[in-house]
């Protein structure tokens, strides 16, 4: 979610009116931060937990289904000297639906499925008690992705699992499901490649999914209606989203395809990625945390009003004990029970830089690979004070997360919040500082004039993977639309052209380039900029783009292939980007550096980078022979064309020559 679309955000939430007060001193709770809260299951017994230190009592419903049955059985629950409510029950509960429900102030609240649960029934209402091993695919235990030597090494694709497939000509047979994104061999108009063959052909690394686990907004009871949100108000933070499954009434179904989405993803040499929102809960007094712990989860103002950083109705305590315990071993299950090879933080200003890194320390021992990063602000303040926030601006405190750089995506093409606002490519004046600042990952480098970049006044990574570029995501336009609604008066290939550059500029920069799902095709919400909750008309991919718009395509394709095999485009260190890349002539309208001496061990020994802006071609000059490798959307990467002296760059283009 981005921090100032307020109006916009509130959507997701669901939440009540925020007039509950909580005045409660939590720091007298007990937190026994190092036990198993999670359901225990054997075929000879299952235990049952849960932290509540204020509940009166606890009581343990079971149920024949996941919904629309009375409970056959209640249990109570025995309390210990931590706040924790235990109970063992004999048999094989494998399949068995339950709740909890506390009894606090002398007022028994709502049944939750438990904050840990592992699987769900419809709507997530009740959990089940599930032998997880059984769910998993054949050869599950061999499963991994393809390791990165370092991180600006991955390309990440960020899509919506119904986007893909949903549209009849995407080809899939199961649309808009777990299983249908992964289908291979599917074909839309005139045999093009669509799904994850589509994916493979463009050749990216990873694929980011919009939340994928349980969310309040889909009834999973009608889903022959059609329905759609983007997801951003969790219900069950452990369990997948049944929507995308084809079965959501029974609990097992999300699982299994789930992990045989992940795997086929593996499979095929993606690594996938969570989108997650653990900075708020999609209802506030009703959610399931405060079905367990009035208030404890949340942050409060002084008054005992909930605090909202995220526009959301709340945000979450991530520095309170039991709340950093839950984010950490929730983004740990994901990573060992799915596979999940990194996660995206949404609005991960809210969370504390503390937590952040404890975090990442524990999932890179498991997998050292997993890409980790989010979005560097919050949505409004917060009484967390601002120097414990994981803001873009205190990434360098971060240990292997990565942020956002809005920096390089306004500088691109205008603000997002303006809609006639221009950046580099569609012809703004005096952005070109903030390009430099993105080109070089927002380290700090001796030519960039910090004063002169659009929101940054300083370098906020201590390495250049630690920025996340890119010009567009599924907040705000789509790029195209972003361009036609900022420049009305563009004719139709101007408008390709300013698209292509913006891209082509991210994916020859140093950071980790982030590409929004269907960009690479011209995508078009019909001018929508926020589509949380819009229909499949507006979200889905249509995949007619690809057939009209295939020299756009093949431009993506032929970027990510000079990235993959040129490392110059991701040095690994500050210090490596500093030593060989090297800016040349910079104006309004051009950009251009150099990547000297074979930088990060690539084949070439140097490369001559331009990007012009202008509506006109430039004629540059160079001392020395090159080889062209690009001039507007032709590429030659074996060079056949020898340049000296001086070689025109044609309009609205990226150039590209190198020396062997």
């Amino acid at each position: 979610m981005k921090y100032t679309l307020l109006i916009s955000i509130v959507f997701m939430c669901f939440s009540s009116c925020n007039q509950h007060k909580n005045n409660t001193d939590f720091s007298s709770y007990p937190t026994p931060v190092n036990e198993n809260l999670w359901p225990q299951y054997s075929q000879k017994s299952t235990l049952f937990k849960l932290w509540s230190p204020n509940a009166e009592e606890v009581i343990l419903k079971f149920y024949n289904t996941g919904n629309d049955s009375k409970s056959y059985i209640k249990n109570s629950l025995i309390k210990d000297d931590h706040g924790i409510w235990k109970i063992n029950v004999d048999g094989d509960l494998n399949g068995t639906y339950y709740t909890f429900q506390v009894k606090s102030d002398n007022k028994w609240l709502n049944e939750t499925p438990g904050i840990y649960a592992q699987a769900v029934g419809v709507n997530g209402n009740r959990a089940m008690v599930i032998d997880m091993e059984k769910t998993n695919p054949k050869n599950w235990q061999n499963d991994s992705s393809n390791p990165l030597n370092y991180q600006n090494e991955a390309i990440i694709y960020e899509l919506h699992i119904r986007d893909m497939t949903i549209l009849p000509q995407s080809g899939s047979s199961l649309p808009g499901t777990y299983l249908g994104l992964v289908e291979p061999g599917t074909k839309g108009p005139n045999q093009i490649t669509t799904g994850i063959d589509h994916l493979k052909e463009l050749g990216i690394t990873h694929v980011h999914l919009l939340p994928t686990f349980d969310h309040y907004a889909i009834d999973e009871t009608k889903l022959t209606t059609p329905q759609f949100n983007w997801g951003y108000d969790p219900q069950n933070y452990n369990v997948p989203e049944g929507s995308f499954s084809t079965d959501p009434f029974n609990a097992e179904v999300r699982i299994k395809e789930f992990k045989q989405m992940v795997q086929s993803f593996h499979d095929n040499g993606i690594g996938v990625i969570m989108d997650v929102a653990y900075n708020h809960t999609g209802k506030t007094d009703e959610s399931n945390f405060n079905q367990e712990v009035p208030g404890y989860y949340y942050r409060h103002w002084e008054n005992g009003s909930y605090s909202d950083a995220a526009a959301c109705g709340n945000e979450t305590a991530s520095e309170r004990a039991m709340m950093r315990k839950f984010i950490i071993e929730s983004v740990l299950y994901w990573t060992k029970e799915y596979h999940i090879d990194g996660f995206r933080f949404d609005l991960m200003g809210i969370h504390d830089i503390e937590t952040m890194n404890q975090l990442s320390k524990a999932v890179l021992e498991i997998n050292p690979d997993a890409l980790l990063y989010g979005e560097g602000w919050t949505a409004k303040d917060s009484p967390l004070p601002e120097e414990k926030r994981a803001l873009k601006k205190y990434t360098h405190q971060l240990n292997s997360i990565a942020a956002f750089s809005d920096d390089l995506r306004d500088g691109l093409k205008g603000s997002v919040f303006e809609d006639e606002s221009l950046g580099f490519v569609s012809g703004a004046k005096n952005t070109e500082e903030s390009i430099k600042f993105g080109i070089v990952g927002a380290i700090h480098h001796p030519q960039v004039n910090y004063k002169s970049v659009n929101y940054s006044e300083a370098p906020w990574t201590n390495q250049p993977w630690q920025a996340i570029n890119y010009v567009s995501c599924h907040d705000n336009h789509t790029l195209f639309d972003k361009l036609k609604i900022s420049r009305p008066n563009a004719d139709y290939k101007s408008l390709v052209a300013m698209d292509k550059l913006a891209n082509a500029i991210v994916l020859t920069s140093q950071g980790i380039p982030f590409l929004h799902a269907g960009s690479e095709m011209l995508r078009t919400k019909n001018g929508e900029h926020n589509s949380y909750n819009l229909p499949d008309s507006i979200n889905q991919l249509n995949w007619n783009w690809k057939n009209d718009h295939k020299d756009v395509f093949l431009y993506y394709k032929n970027l990510i292939k000079l990235r993959k095999e040129h490392p110059a485009f991701h040095m690994t260190t500050a210090v490596q980007v500093r030593e060989h890349l090297k800016f040349q002539e910079v104006n309004d309208s051009l950009v251009s550096f150099t990547l000297v001496d074979n930088a990060n061990n690539d084949s070439w020994k140097n490369i001559l980078v331009i990007y012009n802006a202008s509506h006109e071609k430039i004629n540059y000059k160079i001392e020395g022979v090159w080889q062209e490798a690009i001039s507007g959307s032709t590429f030659d990467l074996t060079g056949t064309r020898t340049l000296y002296g001086n070689f025109n760059v044609p309009a609205l283009s990226m150039y590209i020559a190198f020396q062997k």
